[in-house]
């Protein structure tokens, strides 16, 4: 697909009109609510003691899911008999909130579906993140009292069952070709044998949650607790892993694809094809995403060559990036010193958020370092409603000119801001408050480190720099993942395109590539919302003039909560009319 607009590229993904509202609005509402309510309560019931955050049911959760082909295959079979009971109501005769609603369910589902349908519970991994290394946020946790430690020792001594069922899967999707490439699997055997390797039970990460237990549980039953979660570790955590340890070693990695594309993988071009629909909530082709990756790296390249001049840097642009690279200027000498700068920056946006913000969350974030089980392949950051976590691992790959963008992007106003709301929208369906769009969410928080230059959270040409090194990352991985995954392209050739155009450490660089070899279509997200969101406020500014008062546009993005990029487009223009009828 050839276009020279990236407009018009973005548009004929949003031709789907929305329609008016028809009669018969109460019985097509209460069959559509008594489906979602039934659904999201029994998926509750499949997915138990993994949620670490969101869900207080989590406290009572006594096992892990059943990840089993059978267990697949029944989940597939509701879900399709939920997809023909969807398609028995129509839309036009709902009311407006259920209209939307239906409009961000339907999607939610056909994508459980399609990832049941390729069997992709048989590539539980990838080189960024792992079932393995998921679980251990679960520690993460507190334990409010006695039942909910219990219900914890309990998912402990469930660990190998739930092992096992990954390892068969795993199993199966070797036996067809369905793996991680081998390509990105070196080292990530670290993730496991880190768990395997404790001296003693209490030194587990799953421990921790023993270590402060409330004092609402008298003593004598806080020391059988600790026995009982010491016990569990020590003859079903441990072992498990150890388990895991020599599957992954002596067959998943010798035996892992050595292709790289998701196109290469059974029935890969509609695999690759489903992820984009997914990550991106649009169906573009991915040669259209291709061609807007490289329009958007042309023109933030002539931005990043006009903030080195303003440096007074005199040498060329491989060699401004060097000097980044190299500079011991540029480095945290010590983990708490890139916290602490995190920790600054994050407070200097609290005090601007009044300014761009009507509505602001109740909750707070903590900010913490990166689980040094996971932190070696982990990017740079990750936020959550209620974490902001903080790569320590590597210093000297750490560079402080970045950490601008990405305390904007993962705590707030980015994730952990948006999460918040997305939390305390009680008026919301929980598969909306509790579910994670990619395109909006990312989209959103790589809005919000452009949005800190209007906020004046960048005090330095090189922080500057830095946020368009973290945009340039962006608009690269529309061209790499694409390039990867459609159009042949190597590692060293993906590894070659970003670090010529970012100032991201060589580090950086080669996990990033290794992520998006093994996670394909997520890294596309992120960009393509961005533009999305941008486009909106134009349009919402010119359309409004004076009128425009950024503080209510912010609100009306972040108050659908996490919703595919047609369903925002339509929130937005719905609230720009609106706003001129007033």
């Amino acid at each position: 697909m050839k276009c020279t607009s990236i407009a018009l590229l973005l548009a004929a993904a949003f031709a789907t009109p929305v329609h008016a509202a028809g009669g018969e609005q109460g019985g097509a509402d209460a069959r559509f609510e008594n489906l979602y309510k039934t659904e999201w309560a029994w998926r509750q019931q499949q997915f138990p003691g993994l949620d670490s955050e969101d869900r207080e049911a989590a406290d009572k959760d006594d096992r892990l899911p059943a990840v089993d082909a059978k267990a697949q295959a029944a989940r597939l079979a509701y879900w399709n008999d939920v997809l023909s009971k969807l398609a028995a109501i129509e839309p036009d005769r709902l009311s407006p909130d259920n209209r939307v609603n239906y409009a961000v369910y339907k999607p939610q589902i056909e994508n459980l579906v399609a990832g049941l349908r390729f069997r992709d519970y048989e590539m539980p991994l990838n080189s960024d993140s792992q079932f393995w290394s998921d679980l251990r946020f679960m520690a993460d946790r507190p334990l409010k009292n006695a039942v909910a430690a219990r219900a914890y020792i309990a998912r402990l001594n469930d660990v190998p069952r739930y092992f096992d069922e990954q390892i068969a899967n795993m199993r199966a999707g070797l036996r067809r070709g369905f793996s991680v490439p081998h390509a990105v699997l070196a080292g990530r055997d670290v993730s496991i044998s880190t768990f395997v390797k404790v001296e003693k039970p209490e030194d587990s990460d799953f421990y921790k949650p023993f270590a402060t237990l409330p004092s609402t549980i008298a003593a004598a039953e806080q020391a059988e607790l600790r026995t009982g979660a010491a016990r569990a570790i020590r003859d079903k955590v441990i072992p498990a892993y150890a388990k895991l340890l020599k599957f992954f070693r002596d067959e998943y990695v010798p035996q892992a694809r050595t292709t790289l594309a998701a196109e290469a993988l059974p029935d890969g071009k509609a695999f690759y094809r489903q992820q984009i629909r997914e990550y991106v909530t649009l169906d573009l082709d991915p040669d259209a995403i291709h061609e807007i990756g490289l329009k958007e790296v042309a023109r933030i390249d002539a931005e990043m060559q006009a903030t080195m001049r303003v440096t007074g840097f005199k040498g060329d642009f491989p060699a401004f990036l060097e000097f980044l690279r190299s500079d011991a200027q540029f480095y945290p000498k010590t983990a708490d010193e890139l916290l602490m700068r995190a920790s600054w920056i994050a407070k200097r946006v609290d005090a601007k958020l009044g300014q761009y913000f009507k509505t602001l969350p109740r909750g707070r974030f903590g900010i913490s370092p990166v689980p040094a089980a996971i932190a070696p392949f982990w990017t740079a950051g990750r936020g959550s409603a209620h974490t902001y976590w903080v790569n320590t691992y590597d210093l000297p790959s750490r560079p402080l000119y970045n950490l601008t963008a990405l305390t904007l992007h993962e705590s707030a106003p980015g994730h952990a801001l948006q999460g918040e709301l997305a939390e305390e929208a009680k008026a919301q369906p929980e598969f909306r408050s509790h579910s994670y769009i990619s395109a909006y969410g990312e989209g959103w928080a790589l809005y919000c480190e452009k949005l800190g230059k209007e906020m004046g959270i960048y005090l330095t040409p090189y922080d500057d720099f830095g946020r368009e090194t973290y945009e340039m990352w962006r608009a690269a991985r529309l061209v790499i993942d694409t390039g990867i995954h459609h159009k042949g392209w190597t590692r060293q050739q993906a590894i070659a395109y970003l670090a010529g155009h970012t100032a991201l450490s060589q580090h950086e660089v080669e996990t990033e590539v290794d992520r998006y070899i093994s996670w394909p279509g997520q890294a596309l997200s992120y960009k393509l919302g961005e533009i999305k969101i941008v486009e909106l406020r134009a349009r919402a500014e010119q359309a409004l003039g004076e009128k425009f008062d950024i503080r209510s546009f912010h609100d009306a993005v972040l108050e659908t909560g996490s919703v595919p990029l047609p369903v925002l487009e339509q929130h937005i223009d719905a609230y720009v009319a609106a706003a001129k009828a007033k």
